[in-house]
């Protein structure tokens, strides 16, 4: 398991110091697992949302942890090295997305999940909110669900796979097996509490390795000169238009408009403690999700002047951070920051893993066991929860073992369906009295039935016009707010409870 191992054109040498780090590092997250499966996984609610208790803190680094993932540190500056600073749209479009998240979807949703049954899912929300009495929504988006979220997880694997075989030239298997079995015991075991404690965890490591790495490359470079140096080597690298089309950059800006419906970020909003703590989580998350970011971005731009400065020749562009963290530190320091990149690989695969979990026990086998037996079952279902987790696992690995995308390619795909098919309908279950049981069912999968169709026909004619290389989430997304809108419209409206409920709502957000 532990074997030295040299990485790119044997630039790159893991030594004793390296994996000191590294295990210690997996050692922090098995004692949390530990401490998360010791307080909190005595009944569902608990396993699955922390019983919402969480902090505004912790609840503001999990969800950037669990949301920007490997793509982050491996995937942005890898984009920003091969395209330039046009790259950088997809930070302006995350940023705002997240930003507008934290007061259009936060407070109204942990208010109203409580309200609606105490749900603890969001097919659970919905049923609750539609008074959805034969369940169909709740299977149709629980199985939505299980589907993204068992590719979403398979992009983290394959980023962690790539990690294991850049930075220590171990196979590429042996890299994913590792990951997935350190990431499936905490998870396995600590369930909600332990995710959220070790995305914490995780999300100070990843702030410090964005702000340490371009900092120091651009020392050992020329300063900010290296910048105009960049932009001599190739006039597109500086320029945050050139290099790019005006639908490359909406495409880019788009991404945006997912963070309305991404199950693993607004559970985080969940499981808080109360909403009148958002503020404190918001201005947190926002401030390390910016940093990280341009961190992030910052590391693709002096790449371009650091790989051929140091004859380096790199096959992959999405192993660039790997590469400069281990030449420009002391292995020590290297090793920290590649846990740095399994500890934004690992937050998000626990944070999927779980959210699908919840998904197959709260939203298929209760239903199949029967809800009624959910108070005088609880071991049962969090026994259920459990091998779920090690189920959906297995499965990614599985699709993971022979990679055959980049990773944020992989991200992008999952991304798309999640915002089509749940965004819209996020934002109308907790805004519009007129949501019909109908106009909900036939939205949500019209958004992720034209994703699906889009990645699968469409794009590939990119090559005939540009216009059919769009990024899937946009056609996805308008097409679920007006199927959503017009069924709504024609269909018979929700009971009166659901007025009643939202105006409920609206009076608790103000107080």
């Amino acid at each position: 398991m532990f074997i030295l191992g040299i990485s790119l054109a044997n630039q790159v040498h893991a030594t004793w110091q390296t994996y000191i780090m590294i295990i210690i590092y997996f050692i922090i997250l098995l004692i949390i697992g530990y401490y998360g499966y010791k307080q909190s996984t005595c009944n569902l609610s608990e396993f699955m949302l922390g019983g919402r208790s969480i902090g505004p803190y912790v609840t503001a680094l999990s969800a950037g942890a669990s949301d920007m993932s490997g793509w982050m540190i491996m995937g942005l500056p890898g984009s920003v090295y091969s395209t330039g600073l046009s790259a950088m749209w997809i930070t302006i479009g995350l940023s705002l997305g997240a930003y507008i998240n934290y007061f259009v979807v936060a407070p109204r949703l942990r208010i109203y999940t409580e309200i609606a049954g105490d749900a603890i899912t969001l097919p659970d929300f919905f049923k609750n909110r539609l008074n959805d009495r034969k369940n169909y929504i709740k299977i149709i988006s629980g199985l939505i669900i299980v589907v993204f979220f068992t590719l979403y997880t398979h992009s983290g694997f394959v980023s962690g796979g790539k990690l294991f075989e850049s930075a220590f030239g171990l196979n590429y298997h042996w890299g994913l097996i590792i990951v997935a079995a350190i990431v499936i015991f905490y998870t396995f075991f600590g369930g909600y509490l332990a995710v959220s404690i070790t995305d914490f965890f995780q999300g100070v490591i990843m702030l410090i390795a964005m702000i340490m790495v371009p900092i120091v490359a651009l020392i050992k470079l020329n300063g900010l000169d290296t910048f105009s140096e960049v932009a001599a080597m190739k006039p597109t690298n500086m320029d945050l238009f050139k290099g790019t089309t005006f639908l490359g950059i909406i495409s880019l800006f788009a991404w945006g408009l997912g963070y309305f419906g991404q199950p693993h970020t607004i559970v985080r909003f969940m499981s808080i403690k109360s909403h009148k703590l958002l503020p404190k989580a918001r201005r947190l998350g926002i401030s390390w999700m910016v940093i990280g970011l341009l961190g992030a971005v910052t590391v693709g731009l002096t790449g371009i002047a650091f790989i051929p400065q140091y004859h380096i020749k790199m096959e992959d562009p999405e192993t660039l951070f790997i590469i400069m963290s281990q030449i420009l530190f002391h292995p020590l320091v290297g090793g920290f920051l590649l846990a740095a990149i399994l500890a934004a690989i690992m937050s998000t695969i626990s944070s999927q893993l779980l959210v699908t979990s919840i998904s197959l026990t709260e939203d298929f086998y209760k239903l199949i066991r029967g809800e009624a037996k959910a108070k005088t079952h609880e071991k049962e279902f969090v026994m259920i929860g459990r091998l779920s987790v090690l189920l959906v696992a297995i499965i990614a690995i599985w699709i993971a073992w022979s990679p055959n995308d980049t990773i944020l390619n992989l991200v992008g795909n999952a991304w798309a369906g999640f915002g089509a098919a749940f965004s819209p309908l996020v934002i109308f279950s907790l805004y519009w009295k007129g949501l019909s049981h109908a106009g909900a069912l036939s939205g949500m999968i019209t958004g992720a039935l034209v994703v699906i169709v889009w990645i699968a026909w469409v794009k590939p004619l990119a090559s005939v016009n540009e216009i059919f290389g769009m990024y899937e989430i946009i056609p996805g997304f308008l097409a679920s707010v007006i199927v959503t809108y017009l069924v709504s419209k024609i269909t018979k409206k929700p009971g009166e409870f659901v007025e009643h409920d939202l105006n409920k709502v609206k009076e608790i957000v103000k107080e």
